[in-house]
């Protein structure tokens, strides 16, 4: 089993499933809950998290790409709408932004939709901190594209494209 290591409580570490290659991790902003993406069998693990005592707890792993998927796809990064309502993963090879619904009891994830990235190989995304907009970066393909949020249901509609070459990285400041 993989180990996703953290530098608070004991264990310091939580197990992963054989193969999946966990890349990114956020928390909750109630920080119940934490999610990690795994980079190489495209899914996204969520955990319970018990603050008193530092510990994550496997509660669910479902994959980040469509049923039926057939072709080569890694997942980058993962982040959390501001509300908390909301999980967004990419998917490179897909090409898209996997959406899900956060259950604010449980901590699971249901998908609400894959939204293309119109573009190759979404590397990385970010939310704005009004939770109304999200940039995904297309590393292979130059180009940045924005996206509304829908506050009511997390889906995204494609806003506009603007050129840059081979975005990695995209921060607000």
């Amino acid at each position: 089993r993989v180990k996703l290591i953290y530098y608070i409580g004991d264990p310091a570490f939580a197990s992963l499933h054989p193969g999946a290659g966990p890349r990114h991790f956020c928390f909750a902003p109630s920080v119940r809950f934490a999610y990690v993406i795994n980079e190489l069998d495209s899914t996204i693990t969520a955990f319970s998290y018990d603050s008193s005592k530092g510990a994550l707890s496997e509660i669910q792993t479902l994959s980040a790409l469509p049923d039926g998927f057939v072709g080569k796809s890694f997942t980058a990064e993962v982040q959390m709408h501001p509300s908390g309502k909301f999980l967004y993963g990419s998917n490179r090879g897909h090409d898209s932004i996997a959406v899900f619904a956060v259950d604010s009891e449980s901590g699971k994830l249901k998908l609400v939709e894959h939204q293309p990235t119109r573009g190759r190989n979404p590397r990385h995304f970010s939310i704005d901190p009004t939770g109304k907009f999200l940039l995904a970066g297309n590393q292979d393909s130059d180009n940045i594209v924005l996206f509304g949020i829908d506050q009511a249901s997390g889906r995204l509609e494609f806003l506009r494209e603007f050129k840059a070459p081979t975005p990695v990285c995209i921060k607000f400041l």
